[in-house]
């Protein structure tokens, strides 16, 4: 194992043990902490399935990975039982952690960071699943369906949704959730690579955190299904290529980025959808994977340098740049924090794969601001 890819494993471990080892054990209600702005014993309703739904989506391409070498294939393996024991307990009835997938309009998002996990991964999250947990995950999916999503990127949290219970063969998947989604989501398209959340533009990394990632990936389960969808793909592709693009100009030499916008505790989930990019191998040519690698590599280092980003017992802390509470909207939550984990998506590549096995480059604005001559970016048209 190299060793930047030892580094990348190491500290998504890191970052997931204490969740799933404590949800495994049905313990996560009763050992995680709940940091929040907003009176913690509502953040409690969400605060646990959010934490293993947004897990689920970093680690799964990890648990999916293939040509492993035989001690990281062996750690793999361990995780991979250790996740489906959570997806166990997770919609036991039986269970003290039992996730409340009916009360409140929170679920809808974390119950389709799940599906879009279980879908990254579905070999190892699916179908080796007992089919009581089958059973119980669908129903519990389909809880989510009393509540109405907001006119934004909600829609594709209820698409997710679909799109899992459609890979499930569930007789009642719902294909207008799925095209409302996709075809609001078309009108909301700004240019240049970026989406409107709904109508109105926002400058912030809802393009990354859940945007253009989740619409691939419920794309990618139901093109085949309609004309219609299948035309969409080569533009969600050639935008959310163009999109990666801008997320790797915004890593500084230095392994910083621009924080603005919402949701900044998401940490270094704001390069989720450059890190699925990286993965899928659907990078614009301008962008090397190495350099894609070595960019992230900074950012990881730069935020993990403030050791008080977790607390005594490693949860996550709301904050960026370690512990900074005032970061914390009133929705964020500790399990919200986990989202970060989607950096580490090309994990699911292996070793010999040009993103882990072609030497160093630097990144864009490194090399830009050492002087190198580089051809400028141009619009998308």
């Amino acid at each position: 194992m190299t060793e930047t890819r030892k580094y990348w494993l190491d500290t998504m471990l890191k970052i997931v043990t204490p969740v799933l080892k404590a949800l495994s054990e049905d313990r996560l209600k009763e050992k995680m902490p709940v940091e929040s702005v907003s009176p913690v014993d509502e953040r409690k309703n969400y605060t646990y399935l959010e934490g293993f739904g947004r897990v689920l989506v970093g680690i799964a391409p990890w648990l999916a990975a293939k040509k492993l070498d035989a001690e990281e294939e062996t750690m793999r393996q361990e995780y991979a039982a250790l996740v489906r024991k959570c997806l166990d307990v997770c919609v036991d009835p039986a269970a003290k952690d039992r996730m409340n997938f009916s009360y409140g309009s929170q679920p809808i998002v974390d119950a389709a960071f799940l599906a879009e996990g279980i879908l990254r991964a579905p070999e190892e999250l699916w179908q080796k699943l007992s089919e009581l947990t089958k059973t119980r995950l669908l129903d519990a999916m389909r809880e989510t369906r009393t509540r109405k999503p907001y006119r934004s990127n909600w829609l594709l949290f209820s698409a997710m949704i679909e799109a899992f219970l459609h890979y499930a063969n569930a007789t009642d998947w719902d294909p207008m959730r799925i095209d409302y989604a996709l075809m609001k989501h078309a009108e909301w398209y700004k240019g240049d690579g970026w989406y409107g959340d709904g109508d109105p533009f926002h400058l912030d990394y809802y393009n990354s955190f859940v945007i253009q990632p989740m619409q691939w990936d419920v794309l990618n389960e139901v093109k085949h299904e309609y004309p219609e969808w299948e035309k969409l793909v080569p533009e969600a592709q050639k935008r959310l290529a163009h999109y990666a693009t801008h997320l790797e100009h915004l890593i500084s030499p230095e392994g910083t980025y621009p924080l603005i916008g919402r949701s900044l505790s998401y940490r270094f989930g704001a390069f989720h959808a450059l890190a699925a990019a990286a993965l899928n191998h659907n990078l614009e040519v301008s962008i090397t994977p190495a350099q894609v690698r070595c960019g992230l590599t900074a950012v990881i280092k730069r935020i993990l340098a403030f050791d008080n980003m977790t607390d005594e017992n490693g949860w996550l802390r709301v904050g960026v740049c370690g512990h900074q509470p005032g970061m914390g909207e009133g929705y964020i939550s500790t399990g919200s924090l986990y989202l970060c984990t989607t950096v580490f998506l090309p994990l699911g590549l292996p070793e010999s794969d040009p993103f882990w096995s072609d030497r160093d480059a630097e990144w864009t604005m490194k090399a830009l601001w050492r002087g190198v001559d580089r051809t400028c970016q141009k619009a998308l048209e």
